[in-house]
């Protein structure tokens, strides 16, 4: 009984082990017949942007660039400076302590108007010498009067005479300097202070104030408590470029397009080319020389535009036709088989009839891309 059951396990676990080994088997035969291994990939190639083609180039319309005659242009950057020229410095003519201020830094002043007091001792001397001119002057014409008299009696010589019309004469002129010292230092010589008042030589506006209440100035030594500038006339002092000089002449004028003002132009003469470049921006420092209207302030921001001599030919097209991608300009021309080119340019200024010049990039007569950005716009779709 015991043998047979064993018999009988044998056989079982024999037919287990089989059925698993032919299992395993047929696995390994699908798992060969089977696609598992790597497939070939295909790329995709990225449009290129410079050359690519459109399904529909029908799509979009060209057009072609026309011709533009004129002189070659030098754009720069100034800033508005005052006419050193026209600046008025305005010293103390007497030392002491400022007491009153009656103008300040940026203000619009007229000649003659007061400007600013000063408490000086300068004063106290230049009356004590307008006394004793007085004084003696007045002891002179006595003894002038006194030897006329005795001359006209024969007591004593003409030469007497004569040496009391000189002395008389000599008092007279310290008198009138004294008097003129006095007035130089802003003192009425009949109503004598210690205050001296500062007026304005010439009108102009307040361009730099060296003083301020209970501060202490020094009679004609810098610096000068105030500077008055004319703003009638400016400078506008541009940097150019050393390889730009050529365009650049004396006596020429040039365009000027302030900032604040945009719609605004105006004509300014060049005055003056620096002779020393900038070691560091290679550029040389030209001044325009320009009559103010009353807009430009010392300070401003402005552009210059330089014409240059020869004329010269380019291309425009509409304003619509040209792309501005990374801080670039760009036109699409039209290649064969549909496809288009993209052509970088080097845009110009605008013209009327919403045109823009084109300096270089693209020449009279080509074909572009009326509307560039739907294009640019599809490519990106």
């Amino acid at each position: 009984m015991n043998r047979s059951f064993v018999l009988e396990a044998c056989l079982c676990l024999s037919l287990i082990l089989f059925t698993a080994a032919c299992n395993r088997k047929v696995r390994a035969a699908s798992v060969r017949d089977a696609d598992t291994g790597p497939h070939a990939v295909t790329v995709e190639p990225d449009m290129d942007a410079n050359n690519f083609k459109v399904d529909h180039p029908e799509q979009f319309p060209v057009v072609t660039a026309g011709e533009y005659v004129a002189s070659p242009e030098l754009n720069v950057t100034g800033v508005v400076s005052p006419d050193v020229s026209r600046q008025v410095p305005v010293p103390s003519l007497a030392s002491g302590r400022v007491v009153e201020i009656d103008a300040r830094l940026g203000d619009e002043v007229q000649k003659g108007q007061l400007l600013f007091k000063v408490r000086s001792t300068d004063i106290a001397g230049a009356f004590s010498d307008y006394q004793k001119a007085v004084r003696n002057e007045q002891l002179a014409q006595i003894q002038l009067n006194r030897a006329k008299l005795l001359f006209d009696g024969g007591a004593i010589p003409k030469s007497a005479v004569e040496i009391a019309q000189t002395t008389e004469d000599n008092a007279k002129v310290d008198l009138e300097t004294t008097t003129e010292h006095l007035r130089l230092l802003g003192s009425d010589p009949d109503h004598p202070t210690g205050i001296v008042e500062v007026h304005a030589p010439v009108s102009g506006v307040i361009t730099d104030q060296q003083i301020t209440n209970s501060s202490g100035v020094q009679a004609l030594t810098a610096p000068n408590p105030f500077t008055i500038s004319d703003v009638s006339h400016v400078w506008i002092v541009c940097d150019v470029y050393e390889n730009n000089l050529a365009q650049v002449h004396l006596g020429e004028y040039a365009d000027i397009h302030l900032n604040a003002y945009p719609n605004r132009d105006l004509k300014g003469r060049i005055g003056n080319i620096a002779q020393i470049m900038d070691p560091n921006l290679r550029t040389a420092k030209v001044r325009l020389e320009v009559e103010n209207p009353g807009l430009m302030r010392f300070g401003m921001f402005v552009t210059a535009t330089f014409h240059g001599e020869t004329a010269e030919k380019h291309a425009t097209v509409p304003a619509t036709a040209i792309l501005h991608l990374h801080d670039r300009d760009w036109v699409y021309t039209p290649f064969k088989d549909g496809r288009f080119r993209r052509v970088e340019v080097a845009g110009g200024s605008m013209l009327p009839g919403n045109l823009q010049e084109i300096a270089s990039g693209v020449k009279p007569g080509a074909e572009v891309v009326a509307n560039a950005l739907v294009l640019q716009n599809t490519m990106e779709q």
